[in-house]
């Protein structure tokens, strides 16, 4: 296999890899903090306004994580500089 298929194959799979495990985590943390204000506005139903802007900042910071992760999985799959740089090498 040259290099450039090489390049292609790993890279192809770090962006799977960086999607699901991005994901998963971001999943994960979204239900663990929604699941954490649901008990506290359960059990203080007066501080709903400040837990509910809390929750919706929390969750909107957790899920930069997963826009991060498609943002790094895009340049792989379509800007990758490793891929770039054996073009360059190789002359085409």
């Amino acid at each position: 296999m040259d290099n450039e298929g090489l390049i292609g194959m790993v890279s192809i799979i770090v962006a799977g890899l960086t999607i699901a495990i991005g994901s998963i985590g971001v999943a994960l943390g979204e239900g663990w903090a929604v699941a954490r204000a649901m008990t506290s506005l359960a059990q203080q139903p007066d501080a709903a306004p400040t837990i509910t802007r809390t929750l919706f900042v929390g969750v909107a910071m957790i899920e930069s994580t997963a826009i991060y992760c498609f943002v790094v999985s895009m340049i792989l799959i379509f800007a990758n500089p490793f891929w770039n740089h054996m073009v360059a090498l190789s002359g085409r």
